[in-house]
């Protein structure tokens, strides 16, 4: 109680990584916000009728889900057909099964279980719309989780792509928000008639763009393109929580 007014456990939280992720997952629905690119090739192969299945950042680990799980290996990016880069994603077969490891998203997602959280869904902007809905139907906490990216020497680097993509579902959420929360949805409002300006001129847009990637940059800039909910069941993202057979 604070100057006699009861204060609220706020019910929106906004935390960054993995240990973002630990502090605030128990209990609460997650949702984890990798917009260059894992939640937004979830969102891609999850519109197609496809399952993702994230892996720790771990090729040994990795090999050994896809096997055990009948599932096909993400290549590294142009290695491949299907990859961690959203586009390579757009033809992705119906009821194809993909380990998707990545150092962020993918891992924060695989660790989301033992940290406690109720459930664990793949949001970006591509799906913002769709998502913020599901969550508010759930009437539960909610803490959504930017994933980030790495500096050489594998501490978290803030990402802006992340932030922008988090205020796109906070702004939608219906309940109280801690003061990050609050801030993440700001910009967001700000910056939603320009998405595809910020997201290149962020520093892993302008990264994406000197590799050759702009169709990376435009796919997730796709505001409200995916009506889908990756929800984790078992292994696997798929669309609110759904099953398809395995091949």
């Amino acid at each position: 109680m604070v100057g006699g007014q009861v204060r609220l456990i706020p019910e929106i939280v906004c935390e960054w990584g993995l240990a973002g992720l630990r502090s605030a997952a128990a209990g609460r629905n997650v949702v984890i916000v990798d917009i260059f690119s894992f939640s937004t090739a979830v969102s891609v192969a999850a519109s197609r009728g496809a399952m993702i299945l994230p892996c720790e950042w771990n090729e040994e680990r990795a090999t050994a889900l896809a096997r055990a799980e009948r599932a096909e290996l993400a290549a590294k990016r142009g290695e491949g057909p299907y990859s961690l880069a959203p586009a390579s994603l757009r033809s992705i077969p119906v009821g194809l099964r993909l380990v998707v490891p990545s150092r962020n998203g993918s891992a924060i997602a695989f660790a989301a279980g033992e940290a406690g959280a109720r459930k664990i869904i793949a949001a970006c902007l591509r799906n913002a719309a769709s998502v913020a809905k599901w969550v508010n139907e759930q009437r539960e906490p909610v803490a959504v989780i930017a994933a980030g990216e790495r500096w050489p020497d594998d501490t978290i680097r803030f990402a802006f792509e992340d932030w922008l993509g988090a205020g796109a579902i906070i702004s939608r959420l219906v309940g109280d928000r801690t003061v990050e929360a609050a801030a993440a949805a700001a910009a967001f409002e700000v910056l939603r008639e320009s998405l595809s300006e910020a997201l290149a001129g962020s520093r892993s847009g302008r990264e994406l763009l000197e590799a050759g990637r702009a169709e990376d940059i435009d796919l997730a800039a796709e505001l409200d393109m995916d009506d889908v909910v990756p929800i984790l069941t078992g292994n696997a993202f798929c669309d609110r929580g759904g099953t398809l057979p395995r091949s």
